[in-house]
């Protein structure tokens, strides 16, 4: 059980950048080499995979958050998440670990955040050596709502 004074996050890396993830959004985490690709999807959109009868749709969280792409054939980790009863599949670089994160640590996104990396976090944990981006997971796959501001 989750204290009030602390938050639970699952860690990743993402183009060398530490990223949270509420915990209670996690369903699975999952090494990943193949998936099949979507003609005319968006360039976020990796393609789907079957994972456990489940199709998934995958998304590239490096194009996601404007970086170089994923490379084609290389083992990615997946974070598996469910949004508006759709499953899908954060493609990382890494996972890290689960780590309690003490409120007093938060603090809202800084002035000088990226503004589109902004639209998607919900503020930043000041950890020993470095800061970890909380991603917000249901604007991360509004996918659509980056396309109408596009």
């Amino acid at each position: 059980m989750q204290n009030q004074s602390e938050r639970e996050f699952v860690t990743v890396m993402v183009g060398g950048q530490l990223f949270g993830l509420s915990i209670d959004r996690v369903h699975d985490v999952s090494k990943v080499d193949r998936w099949t690709r979507v003609p005319l999807a968006q360039p976020e959109i990796a393609g789907v995979l079957n994972l456990r009868g489940n199709i998934v749709t995958a998304i590239d969280m490096r194009r996601r958050l404007d970086l170089s792409p994923i490379e084609e054939g290389e083992s990615h980790m997946m974070i598996g998440v469910e949004y508006h009863g759709e499953f899908y599949g954060l493609l990382v670089d890494q996972v890290g670990e689960v780590l309690k994160a003490a409120t007093e640590q938060w603090d809202p996104n800084p002035a000088n955040l990226d503004p589109y990396w902004a639209s998607i976090a919900a503020g930043i944990y000041r950890l020993e050596d470095k800061l970890m981006i909380v991603l917000d997971v249901d604007r991360v796959l509004d996918i659509q709502s980056r396309r109408r501001a596009a």
